[in-house]
């Protein structure tokens, strides 16, 4: 470990948090991080800003997006991309289909919001989720932002008692999104230049280490290349695992913070809950696999229509 850090998994307003990637960008220079990957949901709406930012304050940065894809409930299956081109068609058809999901199903939720007795508007969402973006547009409206209007209106005393009772898997205003097959999310990455990783493992919810170990194989079946072994929610046995994993299966490693800035205050940025640190090595080990599989000439798996 040579003393300097990196957070490879941070969002922006470009999607649900609540700093721009400017100011993203500032708080890491500012938490003494040497390098910093933006990873925003459905979008690279604020690659180009970051990068610029980046460039400016002399931090090394990886243009990446978070992706949903399906699987089967209550788990949550989420693809990182790290080195994507944004301009890339696959990704904008992609963002497409994802962000007009997301458009069709934020209106049922603000009324069923209604219905039971939560007064929230759509317009009142929307003035939320454009907060902090230059243009005044905001490139993916979602469920934080909704929290956050239920928060402004009174309706709960907390960003989390939003996600408990209404807007959480389970909850009484839940509604799913339009979602990728995990080829399709893993294929359009690939087509965008990237290297796919397993977001948050834990949050598959698996019933075992066998089962969580049969889904992570399917998913390298599919052409994953990697795993996010350090991240807020995962315990140190948990990272000791899916390293031993990472090993087994020559998966590339990664860790981040999944920072939102106040969308989620407990998570720091370079630091996350449980105040781990990821070593700027394992930034070196991801340009490198990425080198390899540029210059391997990697093809994708046959490919499902986007």
């Amino acid at each position: 470990m040579n003393g300097r850090f990196v957070d490879l998994h941070t969002h922006s307003t470009a999607s649900d948090g609540s700093l721009t990637p400017t100011e993203l960008i500032l708080a890491a220079a500012a938490s003494g991080l040497s390098g910093i990957a933006l990873t925003d949901h459905d979008t690279g709406g604020g690659l180009m800003e970051a990068k610029a930012a980046a460039d400016k304050a002399g931090l090394r940065f990886v243009p990446g997006i978070e992706i949903s894809a399906e699987i089967a409930p209550p788990a949550t299956l989420h693809l990182l991309g790290y080195f994507i081109d944004p301009e890339s068609a696959a990704l904008q058809r992609m963002s497409t289909i994802l962000l007009e999901g997301r458009n069709n199903r934020n209106p049922r939720i603000v009324a069923r919001l209604n219905e039971i007795g939560c007064k929230i508007t759509m317009d009142q969402v929307l003035e939320i989720a454009r907060r902090g973006n230059a243009d005044n547009r905001a490139v993916v409206v979602g469920r934080p932002h909704i929290a956050q209007a239920l928060l402004e209106s009174h309706c709960v005393a907390s960003l989390k008692q939003a996600f408990d009772v209404y807007l959480g898997m389970g909850g009484t205003a839940y509604f799913d999104k339009e979602r990728l097959t995990p080829r399709q999310a893993i294929d359009c990455i690939h087509d965008a230049g990237g290297l796919v990783i397993l977001a948050h493992p834990v949050q598959l919810r698996a019933q075992n280490h066998a089962h969580l170990q049969h889904l992570i194989e399917s998913l390298i079946d599919q052409g994953l290349d990697g795993v996010e072994v350090w991240h807020s929610d995962h315990r140190p046995q948990d990272s000791e695992w899916l390293l031993s994993i990472a090993k087994r299966h020559a998966l590339v490693v990664t860790g981040g913070s999944d920072f939102h800035g106040s969308r989620k205050p407990d998570i720091d940025i370079g630091l996350g809950r449980k105040n781990v640190r990821i070593p700027e090595r394992i930034l070196d080990e991801l340009e490198a696999a990425r080198r390899t599989r540029m210059g391997a000439g990697a093809t994708a798996p046959v490919k499902e229509q986007i």
